[in-house]
């Protein structure tokens, strides 16, 4: 293994673990008199060209502002209003228990495989002992419900045969998980971030591909101010205005309804 290039150090990088953070900032949110529902919107209601809440289970939740920030699966808003699609890029990894034995630096790598594929496998000891590799991306369909979400058939296999290569470590280590997730990704690789085209108090904030948790946070904020003062102030969103694309063709999504 050869090494390229340092791209930060303990003074000038951090890691976000994902599931602590999202819960994190849901306590956060609850301790200010948010309320988190579980279910499935099936549609974003509208009135008079304004959304006025979102149908989950025959009933109607109003609310001043509805904000699409589902991932991949925003696609499906475009039922409802005229969202550009959002495309879902797969991709898979697995997690390592492997405790003090591996330092504290993440790890970009280019990797051949035998049968001349080149993958760019990335490596993220956690504070918890656990170290996450992701890699082999694909572009397999999304399927409607996220529990359906399974890795590629070989693609595990694939990448533990990776990390038993280049890490004697990950040769050993038990795998505690095994997985896959999609990706959020637009015909142009920006974001969706801003109202929606025709639709008042309707917001979208996808598209983030790789960064979405690093830029959750200014996202967040961002859409905040849209919806309070009419305007964001803290992010420059003009790049990334849901209405540079096209409007994708809700007759393509009918039967996922």
């Amino acid at each position: 293994m050869k090494v390229g290039q340092a791209l930060g150090y303990r003074d000038s990088t951090a890691q976000v673990h994902p599931g602590q953070f999202t819960a994190a900032m849901m306590r956060a949110a609850a301790a200010q008199g948010a309320e988190l529902l579980l279910g499935r919107v099936r549609a974003i209601a509208q009135h008079h060209g304004r959304a006025t809440g979102v149908a989950v289970a025959g009933e109607i939740i109003e609310a001043d502002a509805v904000v699409v920030a589902m991932g991949p699966w925003s696609i499906l808003a475009a039922l409802s209003v005229p969202l550009p699609a959002i495309f879902g890029l797969k991709g898979h990894s697995l997690v390592f228990d492997t405790g003090a034995a591996v330092p504290g630096e993440a790890v970009f790598l280019e990797y051949r495989e035998r049968n001349g594929a080149v993958h760019s496998p990335e490596l993220f000891p956690r504070t918890d002992g656990t170290t996450y590799v992701c890699a082999i991306s694909s572009e397999e369909p999304l399927p409607i419900d996220p529990a359906q979400v399974a890795p590629d058939p070989g693609a595990i296999e694939r990448l533990e045969a990776m990390c038993a290569s280049f890490s004697p470590t990950l040769a050993s280590a038990e795998i505690l998980a095994r997985q896959a997730c999609f990706r959020p990704v637009t015909s142009d690789g920006l974001p969706l971030i801003g109202p929606v085209p025709g639709v008042a108090g309707a917001y979208v904030a996808t598209g983030h591909s790789v960064w979405g948790i690093l830029n959750a946070p200014a996202t967040g904020e961002a859409i905040s101010e849209l919806i309070v003062d009419g305007a964001a102030h803290t992010v420059d969103l003009s790049p990334f205005d849901p209405g540079r694309l096209a409007p994708l063709d809700p007759a393509r999504l009918r039967g996922y309804q």
